[in-house]
């Protein structure tokens, strides 16, 4: 029974594990999924609104997918490209000041864990026995928050924001190109207002919040959002 027991509790961590780890690499990516389907819609009800013809709106749809998509993707691996530089530059600068002045070092790691609630005896051998194990890894993450998981990853979130956004404007896209007639635009924003709640339930089970409040604030965003391109086509339609 015991056996049985330590086995059903051991599976049951796992599986929580697996869902915590699931939650945390969809959390980051539900709001690009959301400017996705936002974007796309806004084009899409946009250029509908404007009465142009089927070929235009799927060249329009797809040419703002693709360069949302691209430009996400590029500002993504910009933005950690150079958090990555300044993480490498600050590790790199420790190293050299380990190498040079190690007692100074070391002092200034007890310090820090003074300031952080330890009494300067305990602080002293924290930092003593942390240093001797990995001073470098100790003092970068103590210093600057960096840890062998903390690094960015540039390439690998930037694929993962582009294919997120790319997933959410593809159905407005879709949508648009697939309903027939004068139902196309009105059933177009319809599909857009359940993905967008969708997005907004998501993110607050993922969250741990309740769902009424995101479910509301993005489907209202979305369709206020969707209206005002709408009503802009049909103004600007020469």
């Amino acid at each position: 029974m015991v056996s049985i027991s330590t086995s059903s509790a051991a599976g049951e961590a796992s599986l929580l594990n697996g869902g915590t780890r699931i939650a945390g690499w969809i959390r980051p990516h539900v709001p690009e999924a959301s400017d996705g389907i936002l974007t796309s819609a806004g084009i899409c009800e946009g250029f509908a609104g404007a009465g142009v013809s089927r070929g235009v709106l799927i060249f329009a749809g797809f040419a703002g997918l693709v360069a949302g998509t691209f430009a996400m993707g590029a500002v993504e691996y910009s933005k950690l490209r150079a958090e990555r530089d300044q993480q490498v530059a600050q590790v790199a600068a420790e190293r050299v000041r380990l190498e040079t002045a190690p007692d100074a070092e070391l002092d200034e790691l007890t310090k820090l864990y003074v300031s952080r609630g330890l009494s300067p005896g305990l602080a002293k051998r924290v930092a003593t026995e942390l240093t001797a194990h990995d001073a470098l890894a100790a003092h970068a993450e103590a210093e600057y928050g960096i840890t062998p998981t903390s690094l960015a990853s540039p390439l690998r979130d930037a694929l993962a924001m582009s294919a997120a956004f790319a997933a959410g404007a593809v159905l407005p896209w879709l949508a648009i190109v697939l309903i027939p007639g004068s139902s196309r635009a009105p059933v177009t924003f319809l599909i857009v207002l359940a993905a967008l709640a969708l997005t907004g339930w998501v993110s607050a089970r993922i969250s741990d919040v309740h769902p009424m409040l995101p479910i509301v604030r993005t489907a209202s965003i979305g369709g206020l959002s969707m209206l005002i391109t709408y009503f802009a086509g049909k103004l600007l339609n020469p």
